[in-house]
C-alpha cells in the first residue's frame, strides 16, 4: 500500500500519549502502548529499515537514542530483521550516532549505525514539472520503513514532523544540491518532499515529542518539553494532527499545503481516530514556531561549505 491510498481510507488511528518527566509507565511501557494503538502490524522476518533523524552531531537536532533503541528491540522481538541508517546532512551518521550516545544504546542489541550505500534516482511528477533526486536503494528494498523524527520548529518549513523525515533518505550531499536547485521556491520544495513520501513504500512513524525543538530550528532552536509521542501508520494524517496539537495553522506550513494540494480531501480530520488522548489533552502554551520563513536555498558558497565538511567527515570517520 502507498501513502496516497493508506490515507484514503476510511479512519486510521492517531496515537497520542502524555510522557513527561516523571510519567506513570516506563519508555517500554509507552512505546508497546503507542505500537498497540496505532495498529501497528510487523510480520515476523520482515525486513524493516529505522530512519531517525540524525541531522548533526547535536542531540536536540536528533532522535533521541533511547527511544530508537527501545522501538528497536521491539521490532527485534516481533521477528523483524532491523536495518538502522541515516543520511545526515552533517557529518556522517556513523559519526553522529557516536557522538549522540545512539551507538552505545543500540550496541546490547547487536545493531549499528550504517550509511544507506547505493543510491538510486526516482523522477518524481510534480505540478508542471519533473525533479529527479538519488534515494536510498534500502528504503524500497525493505518490507517497511520505520520513520522516527523529532517535533521540531524549521527556519525554512516553520514546523517539521512526520513526512519530512522522509527527505533524510536522500544522499547527504544531494540534499544540500537539491536545496540549490529547488529551495527557491518554498512551495516546489515542499512539493518535491511530499512526492518523496508519497512514492515510498509502506511507512509507520512514531514521532519524539518529549523535548521538542521550538524558535527556530531544524538545527538551533531551544527546547520545548511538549511531553508527547506519537504514532500513526500514515505520517501525512499524524502531521496535520500534530498541527493541531501546537496550535499551528496546518495551511501555514509549506509541507502542510503540499500535501493538502496533493491529498484533497483524503486528508481531513474526520479520517483520524484517538485511541489515547486527543489534541486538546495537551498544553502547548509558549511553543513557538518562526513567523518569517527564510529561503530553502543555498547559496553556492553554503553548498560548497557542506560538501567540503561532509567530505572532511567521512575522512576523519
Amino acid at each position: 500500500m502507498d501513502q496516497i491510498s493508506s490515507t484514503c481510507h476510511e479512519t486510521l488511528p492517531v496515537a497520542l500519549l502524555k510522557f513527561g518527566p516523571n510519567p506513570d509507565l516506563s519508555l517500554e511501557a509507552a512505546v508497546e502502548k503507542l505500537f498497540v494503538a496505532a495498529d501497528f502490524k510487523i510480520s515476523s522476518g520482515a525486513s524493516v529499515l529505522v530512519k531517525p533523524n540524525l541531522l548533526k552531531a547535536t542531540p536536540l537536532a536528533c532522535t533521541p537514542p533511547d527511544i530508537v533503541a527501545i522501538c528497536c528491540q521491539k521490532l527485534l522481538d516481533l521477528g523483524a530483521k532491523v536495518r538502522v541508517s541515516d543520511s545526515p546532512g552533517f557529518g556522517t551518521c556513523v559519526g553522529v550516532a557516536k557522538t549522540i550516545g545512539l551507538s552505545e544504546a543500540l550496541e546490547p542489541l547487536g545493531l549499528k549505525v550504517t550509511p544507506f550505500g547505493e543510491m538510486v534516482w526516482q523522477t518524481f511528477d510534480l505540478y508542471g514539472s519533473k525533479a529527479r533526486l538519488p534515494v536510498a536503494k534500502a528504503a524500497f528494498e525493505s518490507d517497511l520503513i520505520f520513520s522516527m523524527p523529532r517535533v521540531k520548529a524549521h527556519s525554512q518549513m516553520r514546523l517539521t514532523m512526520a513526512v519530512k523525515n522522509s527527505y533524510g533518505l536522500v544522499g547527504g550531499a544531494h540534499k544540500a544540491i537539491a536545496h540549490t536547485i529547488y529551495g527557491k521556491d518554498s512551495s516546489f520544495f515542499s512539493d518535491l518532499v511530499v512526492a518523496l513520501w508519497a512514492s515510498l513504500p509502506k511507512v509507520y512513524t512514531l514521532i519524539d515529542g518529549r523535548i521538542a525543538m521550538h524558535i527556530t530550528g531544524p538545527a538551533n532552536g531551544k527546547p520545548y518539553n511538549l511531553n508527547l509521542l506519537a504514532a500513526c501508520q500514515n505520517a501525512a494524517l499524524l502531521d496535520l494532527v500534530l498541527a493541531r496539537v501546537l496550535q499551528v495553522d496546518f495551511a501555514s506550513l509549506p509541507l502542510g499545503q503540499a500535501l493538502q494540494k496533493r491529498l484533497g480531501t483524503a486528508l481531513d480530520l474526520d479520517k483520524v481516530s484517538y485511541p489515547l488522548e486527543a489534541p486538546k489533552d495537551f498544553n502547548v502554551q509558549g511553543f513557538r514556531v518562526p513567523q518569517i520563513l527564510l529561503t530553502t536555498s543555498f547559496a553556492p558558497h553554503r553548498l560548497i561549505i557542506s560538501c567540503l565538511r561532509r567530505l572532511w567527515a567521512a575522512l576523519i570517520g
